[in-house]
């Protein structure tokens, strides 16, 4: 039986490690995706049975991606394949190149993720009945899906009703990406489409991303931060913990690290605070506190521990290349304790 349940687009990374994608000659290919990531964490560091929906064009390069899939541990069966017409035309896979970044220089993503298989599913061309049938604890889904077409907004509100039908945990995670909206009504759009769906979730991961007007536009000082997300949760109601990483970027390789969160029983509650945390590639560290809290939150931890758990996953994810995580319980659970870098012989 399936534990965790996760909705979104799988694509293949390439990756130019200290390079540029301008000027390198040779990339490392990792599969990766802001929702499918967060699956991946729950599978290879906390031990928990996880699958992912998504769609892939049927050719080789849909199969290397389920290749890296069945890598990670997460199970392929509700896959939708989709036959391939030999050059794209009709669906493709999802590209995604990303550099790390270095100092003054940040992070730079370019996506080639137009026409994908997984951006053309439909209302009703999945059954979320059988899905859920079968007994997940935890259904996760977030705005980079419901941002890849008119379409995949529609399949995120079924399925995320389905869930709550069947007495699935839902969380959903803004995510706002621009180039997805770019041309479909931009920040507005996002953000209407965000508090549409927000409203079906149980937990909300990334909640600062709702504050203001659009997306990313408020940005929030620590004193703030109760206010802000009571208000969120007046916003939406059936939301029973909205959490958040925070993060300052002095420079590319060095974070200042930390979360909070809301939730009726608790109030207001921060995570550890991680000043100066060395990065290698942050990508997928958002998602990695996602999993570490969904974590702490499916064995009864408290909200405060859950946060621990995803604060400190998160940045280990940041200590290696990659959209995934590479962390062991352990390092994590030695991390949360204020374990230090020295060598472990």
């Amino acid at each position: 039986m399936t534990d965790v349940v996760a909705l979104g687009e799988v694509m293949l990374r390439f990756d130019p490690g200290e390079g540029r994608i301008r000027t390198t000659r040779t990339f490392q290919v990792w599969e990766g995706g802001g929702e499918y990531n967060v699956v991946r964490g729950l599978r290879r560091c906390f031990g928990l049975r996880t699958a992912v929906v998504t769609a892939l064009a049927d050719n080789a390069v849909g199969r290397l991606v389920e290749d890296l899939i069945l890598q990670g541990g997460v199970d392929t069966s509700l896959i939708r394949w989709v036959p391939g017409d030999g050059i794209g035309r009709t669906a493709r896979n999802g590209l995604n190149f990303v550099e790390r970044g270095f100092g003054a220089r940040g992070a730079l993503g370019v996506s080639d993720r137009a026409n994908t298989a997984v951006s053309q599913l439909r209302k009703g061309d999945i059954d979320w009945d059988a899905v859920f049938a079968t007994g997940p604890r935890w259904f996760h889904t977030g705005g980079i899906f419901a941002g890849l077409s008119d379409t995949t907004v529609d399949v995120a509100d079924e399925a995320m009703a389905a869930a709550r039908r069947h007495g699935v945990t839902v969380s959903y995670d803004p995510n706002y990406r621009p180039s997805l909206w770019a041309g479909r009504g931009g920040a507005d759009r996002a953000r209407e489409v965000d508090l549409r769906l927000a409203r079906h979730a149980d937990v909300v991961i990334g909640a600062l991303g709702l504050a203001g007007e659009r997306p990313g536009q408020r940005r929030v000082g620590d004193d703030e931060l109760p206010d802000v997300l009571a208000e969120l949760a007046r916003t939406l109601p059936s939301a029973r913990v909205l959490a958040t990483t925070l993060r300052e970027v002095p420079s590319a390789g060095i974070n200042d690290w930390s979360s909070a969160a809301w939730s009726p029983e608790t109030g207001f509650v921060t995570g550890p605070r991680m000043p100066g945390l060395h990065v290698l590639d942050r990508i997928g560290s958002g998602d990695g506190f996602a999993a570490g809290l969904i974590h702490g939150l499916l064995a009864d931890e408290g909200l405060e521990r859950a946060l621990a758990y995803g604060t400190a996953h998160g940045a280990l994810i940041m200590t290696t290349p990659g959209d995934v995580s590479m962390a062991a319980l352990a390092e994590v659970e030695a991390l949360m304790v204020g374990g230090s870098a020295h060598v472990r012989r």
